[in-house]
């Protein structure tokens, strides 16, 4: 006997996973998460017996539900699963699925679509963060084919604007949680910074590398990531988060001087691997870092003047294009936007199977008659 869950599988910006209503779920959290540890095939490397695609960024869900919330239309709830642990993390978001919140809840009749687009008003449950979507929607039905690019994936698509509003201190309550554009942790210059995502920000020269480095050069070194890792945790003890030995937050990144000219290059770490690309949330967070007199991107990146400016940050499967807009002291500003552009497509729609020994299901179909 398995349980029949009803999940639609999207691309969303360079990640892709499994997209649920909250109501098809359990509403317990301890048995949701052993639902999607067997939904996703973890742990295991392979992921062998589920639909995870044996790396971070092919391993992710969002959870979707109307809002109750008078500022928002609908909810979004993002869990990590990690591919070799039986771990699912909910303390971060992901700023690529969020891409694909705003069509599954207009598909699913959550929200009514306009012509010829749709501003979605996105909750971001998990980071306490409201996010502004605009999907197009010519003759009030979502159309996924258009002429947008995005750099790590291939082809083009219709694009979806993500507006973060209010993303500073989305966990810490702080732009700058250690109340300082720079600390020194273990003889490294790091900036902690909480736009969006909270991270740890070193300059790659201080580590050894250029910023330049293929996914596959970092991810090989291992004594690079043994490194990192007790800077990142002491970083997250100093931004008030505790213990993160077992949580994918705070984020770490490393920059360096551009190779186009403009903007800033990064490698972002997920926290044990490297991002192919760029997470959304990470790449908002180090474009902010750049309007920080100060921090550690200070003097390495090539920005223009002004309070609404657009970052490029380079990655390793291209750039992202980050336009924010920062007032006030440069030492610690007011940041009040940072948007960007990114695409998304269904790949897969239907129902996913878990065994009944994990969740009978019986505990859905009581609170959908409820």
């Amino acid at each position: 006997m398995q349980t029949r869950i009803p999940c639609t599988i999207m691309r969303g910006g360079t990640s892709k996973g499994p997209f649920f209503l909250k109501s098809d779920l359990p509403a317990d959290p301890g048995l949701r998460d052993r639902v999607l540890l067997r939904v996703m095939g973890s742990p295991d490397r392979r992921q062998i017996d589920g639909l995870g695609g044996a790396d971070s960024l092919t391993s992710k869900v969002a959870i979707v539900s109307r809002s109750d919330r008078a500022d928002a239309d609908v909810d979004y709830f993002f869990a990590q699963v990690v591919v070799d642990k039986a771990v699912v993390d909910t303390n971060p978001t992901c700023g690529n699925m969020l891409s694909g919140i705003a069509p599954f809840a207009i598909e699913k009749g959550l929200v009514p679509a306009g012509d010829p687009e749709t501003r979605v008003r996105i909750y971001l449950v998990n980071t306490d963060t409201l996010v502004e979507a605009i999907v197009q929607t010519p003759g009030g039905e979502v159309t996924y084919e258009g002429g947008t690019a995005i750099d790590g994936v291939p082809g083009t698509a219709a694009p979806v604007r993500l507006a973060f509003v209010g993303a500073v201190g989305s966990k810490t309550g702080k732009l700058l949680p250690t109340g300082g554009a720079k600390d020194t942790i273990g003889g490294i210059e790091v900036s902690c910074v909480d736009v969006a995502m909270p991270m740890v920000i070193a300059r790659a020269a201080d580590l050894g590398k250029t910023g330049y480095e293929s996914k596959a050069e970092l991810d090989a070194d291992k004594d690079f990531f043994a490194r990192i890792e007790p800077i990142r945790l002491e970083a997250a003890r100093r931004m008030g988060m505790g213990d993160a030995r077992d949580s994918v937050v705070p984020k770490f990144a490393i920059v360096a001087p551009p190779k186009g000219g403009a903007g800033i290059a990064a490698r972002y770490f997920t926290p044990w691997d490297t991002h192919a690309a760029m997470a959304v949330t990470g790449g908002s967070c180090i474009a902010c870092t750049t309007a920080i007199a100060g921090s550690v991107a200070d003097g390495l990146a090539e920005v223009s003047q002004g309070e609404t400016k657009t970052v490029v940050v380079e990655h390793p499967s291209g750039v992202l294009s980050v336009e924010i807009v920062a007032r006030g002291d440069p030492s610690n500003p007011e940041i009040e936007r940072a948007a960007v552009l990114r695409t998304t497509r269904p790949l897969m729609e239907g129902v996913c199977l878990v065994p009944a020994s994990v969740w009978a299901g019986r505990e859905a179909a009581t609170e959908e008659a409820a």
